[in-house]
């Protein structure tokens, strides 16, 4: 029987007086797209540390591809790859020379290190730039060089701290792009974002961090699914919400509640609002996601404006 890419069981990790993890318990099946959330100081970066066997966790136990972090340390850093939150490449070298050197340092022969750099660059799209100094490249540029280098040998398990912070829109969206290439191919892909719309697009499953624990876990429709349904919010002219009127989203359900407002001579906007990944954020941790998790597209994206004469 194949093990899980990820096993995890009663992790617990204190710095001083403060508990970081709790008791944290999870599982990542092989070629899966798994999302870890939490606000700032959540624990994160913390359970990453750990899974990668740069930090020792104080109790519990963690394998990755069936080898214990602390016991078989060599075995797991064999079959990973880590892209931290910055950009793991030196700005004085070209992409190809970051590329080569990781190659080499990998144990690759000079002609195979450069074969598969020139592989690496033209699958992260990076072939134009390959000779040009990196301290030249854009944001976006560097982290998909920074994927690159992760590739150099192929890892069973991608771990990927919060990959696309600082990244303008469409750059984002373009590393997402490749993070579902490499997940289409079975790699397994352990993701932590400040980004809900991130986890959204791209994880199989999400697990909610709070207080050092899982709060909540599941996939991204059933974490919605958690909050409720559909709601009818009517706003004022400033954008200011006036009422709000929970349905089930089914055109008979909206004509109820456009019929009540009605009855009470309401006026203003109508909006149909379907729940988010920020409601389940609020709901598991009391406190809303806001701008440190980028949400707003994804709420955004989840309403549409009606009138009460075309609904």
């Amino acid at each position: 029987m194949t093990r899980p890419a990820i096993e995890v069981h009663g992790l617990h990790k204190r710095f001083g007086a403060h508990t970081v993890l709790d008791g944290l318990d999870l599982t990542v099946s092989r070629g899966e797209v798994f999302a870890l959330l939490g606000p700032n100081g959540a624990g994160k970066t913390t359970a990453i540390n750990i899974l990668t066997t740069l930090t020792k966790a104080d109790a519990g136990t963690a394998a990755v591809c069936g080898f214990d972090v602390i016991a078989e340390p060599a075995q797991v850093r064999r079959r990973i790859s880590l892209t931290g939150q910055s950009a793991a490449v030196d700005d004085a070298l070209s992409a190809i020379e970051n590329v080569v050197m990781f190659a080499r340092l990998a144990g690759l022969g000079r002609t195979q290190a450069h074969r598969r750099a020139t592989e690496l660059l033209t699958r992260f799209e990076l072939m134009d730039a390959a000779t040009r100094r990196v301290g030249t490249f854009s944001g976006g540029m560097r982290r998909r060089l920074d994927l690159a280098l992760s590739f150099v040998v192929t890892p069973e398990v991608l771990f990927l701290d919060e990959p696309t912070t600082g990244l303008d829109t469409r750059s984002r969206r373009d590393l997402w792009d490749i993070i579902r290439s490499l997940a289409s191919v079975g790699t397994t892909v352990f993701l932590t974002t400040q980004y809900l719309e991130e986890a959204d697009q791209l994880a199989d499953r999400i697990a909610v961090l709070h207080e050092g624990r899982v709060a909540a876990l599941g996939t991204a429709a059933e974490l919605k699914a958690r909050i409720g349904g559909d709601t009818v919010e009517l706003h004022d002219e400033n954008g200011e919400l006036i009422r709000s009127l929970a349905t089930d989203g089914t055109v008979p359900g909206l004509r109820r509640a456009l019929d009540l407002l009605d009855e009470q001579g309401a006026d203003g906007t109508v909006t149909l609002r379907r729940p988010t990944l920020d409601d389940v954020f609020l709901s598991v941790t009391g406190t809303g996601a806001g701008a440190e998790t980028g949400s707003g597209s994804a709420t955004t994206t989840a309403d549409r404006t009606l009138t009460k004469e075309n609904a």
